[in-house]
């Protein structure tokens, strides 16, 4: 069973203790949480010539608070919502009122605030309990949000992301991990092949929302359902990755067979250290971002290295964009006293465990 140990992280500008937890099993792989916005800061996976880190961050306090409250915050390995991902407008109506939230992506309402909230923590087990309260208005959303997240690692390096909200009013929520991905332990990702099961994404427009349309990934470089370098197709002139900065930033919908819960949805595998990572979620979608934009971070990485363009892939399981724009999008509205539950699990394996992608 996996062993929990905690020991002071730093101290945020309003004065407020962070603590880091560091969850170890016996087979030598770790995952260390902060309990400010619930980070993901490492995620230590044994390999052929040693342990590998497969997460970016930052080794200082100081560096996340400067990364997650700049414009363009990277949101590096935290929780985020209320609303993951952008609301069209930063505006939606509920119950025949309307609510205006903060545009902090552009014209855009992008992930909120729960990525710089401190959590009370409580572990168990091999499980690491986070949970906190999201105030009426906070965001701009209506309803009091009770917070839960549950880390847990076993034995078979498997690590599995819990959420569990509710409100006391009708409300909108979207729920995601931020983690940045790089099972290289460094430099960039373009060698890495990933597998996508999805035959269909998010069409988006010049601001990253989605126009609607849901469109086949075949015969387009959107097709990630054979596997493939992350590289091969990533700049090659097709609009949609031209866009967004010349790489992918697009809601991939997750093939699910009816009746199913959690499912396979992504495969990712590194040639040079010979980890390999499935992604299982219950949520509909995953977003795919390749760090087209990393380099803009205002603050370092680990070992203070700048953070750099492709270094990191990011695949953040959740709902829809901009859902309050499409009803036909599956809904995001929790009503009051109603529960929100979903489940994201990471399992990681080396050399010929995991098979060939």
């Amino acid at each position: 069973m996996a062993q929990i140990r905690s020991k002071p992280f730093g101290v945020t500008k309003e004065g407020a203790n962070v603590t880091e937890y560091i969850l170890s099993n016996p087979g030598g792989m770790s995952v260390s949480v902060l309990d400010y916005g619930c980070v993901i800061k490492n995620i230590i996976v044994p390999a052929k010539n040693g342990p590998v880190d497969v997460v970016l961050g930052h080794d200082t306090m100081a560096d996340y608070e400067n990364d997650f409250t700049s414009s363009g915050s990277t949101c590096c390995g935290a929780f985020v919502g209320r609303y993951a991902n952008r609301i069209e407008n930063a505006v939606f109506t509920l119950g025949g009122k309307t609510y205006q939230l903060e545009k902090n992506c552009g014209e855009h309402h992008l992930h909120g605030c729960f990525s710089r909230k401190i959590y009370e923590v409580k572990y168990f087990g091999d499980t690491l309990l986070m949970e906190a309260v999201s105030p009426d208005g906070e965001d701009g959303f209506p309803g009091t949000l009770k917070i839960a997240v549950r880390y847990t690692l076993t034995d078979d390096n498997t690590f599995r992301m819990d959420y569990r909200v509710s409100s006391d009013a009708d409300t909108l929520v979207n729920l995601t991990n931020h983690s940045y991905f790089n099972l290289d332990g460094g430099g960039d990702v373009l060698n890495q092949k990933l597998r996508i099961y999805a035959s269909r994404y998010l069409e988006g427009n010049n601001t990253t929302c989605p126009t609607g349309n849901i469109l086949p990934v075949v015969n387009t470089p959107m097709d990630f359902t054979a596997g493939k370098t992350i590289g091969k197709e990533i700049d090659t002139g097709f609009s949609q990755t031209t866009m967004v900065g010349g790489g992918y930033d697009h809601c991939y919908v997750i093939d699910r067979a009816r009746g199913s819960s959690q499912s396979i949805c992504t495969w990712a595998t590194s040639d040079k250290t010979g980890i390999s990572m499935k992604l299982y979620t219950t949520q509909p979608g995953i977003q795919l971002y390749t760090g087209n934009f990393l380099q803009d971070c205002p603050a370092p990485g680990k070992g203070g290295e700048p953070m750099r363009k492709y270094g990191g892939f990011a695949l953040e399981t959740q709902h829809y964009p901009c859902s309050p724009s499409h009803p036909e999008f599956p809904s995001t509205v929790l009503r009051a006293g109603k529960v929100f539950r979903a489940t994201t699990t990471l399992r990681f394996f080396t050399g010929k465990q995991c098979g060939k992608l």
